[in-house]
């Protein structure tokens, strides 16, 4: 255990936008379901360029961060240690500062991902399809990496992006092969399919969702259901949402953090429906 009950220590979410980020809601509850009374979490607008200078200012009050972009990746150089998960993408979503003073990152949006999923009965899958190419499909395939038992499909844009995924594959020791946007609709008959692409732009695949979809992984909460995931429900596949992620990994963050567990993930998850639903 980190710290008693009684022992004022601070946590807070970094980046930027960061006004949006729930992550104070699932924080503070999940300090008010420990007893932590004098624990507070707050969010801070930070960019790579003011990163070094707040956490040079950090005081021995402070138990940990979370982060969130610009700053996965332009943290690393400025910490003591980073574990295999967060070395395997390059990112760091968590910073817990240990009683010596040590800065170690971590990943948890990787093992958030699996726990989603294993919440809502998947445990393996022979095959899976990605929508996208960016950061986040890169720790979407670190999760297959601990699922996926065959091949992994990634939809992209560009040569540039298929060249980088096929990378990561090879990194990350995951079967993948790259195809064209053009034929995304393709995606929607695999076992598992996980989209990390922004806002609106899986809007046009929801006309193409098959009759007996399987299970369709979302990683976007707000605005929600999208498009793709109000048809796939409707059709009766299995959707996991990006809050389903966003409490997960909080719950692990929690964790590290406080040096308490179990986190209360339900009550952490209605707190973030509540949260939304005020929206």
């Amino acid at each position: 255990m980190r710290a008693g009950a009684t022992d004022a220590r601070r946590a807070a979410v970094l980046g930027s936008p960061i006004a949006h980020s729930l992550s104070p809601v699932l924080h503070r509850t999940a300090y008010e379901e420990l007893g932590l009374v004098d624990w507070s979490y707050d969010r801070f607008e930070i960019d790579e360029a003011a990163l070094p200078g707040f956490l040079a200012e950090l005081g021995r009050e402070w138990a940990g961060l979370s982060l969130t972009m610009p700053l996965k990746r332009a943290v690393i150089p400025l910490l003591d240690e980073i574990s295999e998960t967060a070395a395997s993408v390059e990112a760091v979503n968590t910073v817990v500062f240990t009683e010596d003073g040590r800065r170690v990152g971590d990943n948890t949006d990787i093992p958030g991902m699996v726990a989603a999923l294993r919440e809502r009965g998947i445990e393996q899958v022979d095959s899976a399809a990605i929508l996208g190419a960016g950061a986040t499909a890169s720790s979407a395939l670190a999760a297959l990496a601990r699922i996926c038992t065959g091949e992994v499909v990634a939809y992209v844009r560009s040569e540039a992006r298929a060249a980088e995924m096929r990378q990561w594959g090879e990194r990350l020791d995951v079967e993948v092969r790259t195809a064209d946007w053009a034929d995304a609709d393709r995606a929607l008959h695999a076992p598992l399919v996980i989209a990390t692409t922004p806002a609106g732009t899986t809007d046009a695949l929801a006309a193409a969702v098959p009759e007996r979809p399987a299970t369709l992984f979302d990683v976007l909460y707000d605005p929600w259901p999208t498009a793709l995931a109000a048809r796939w429900s409707m059709y009766g596949g299995a959707v996991v949402s990006g809050l389903d992620l966003l409490v997960h990994q909080a719950v692990l963050q929690v964790e590290q953090m406080t040096g308490r567990a179990p986190a209360p993930l339900d009550a952490m998850r209605k707190a973030g429906e509540r949260a939304l639903a005020a929206r």
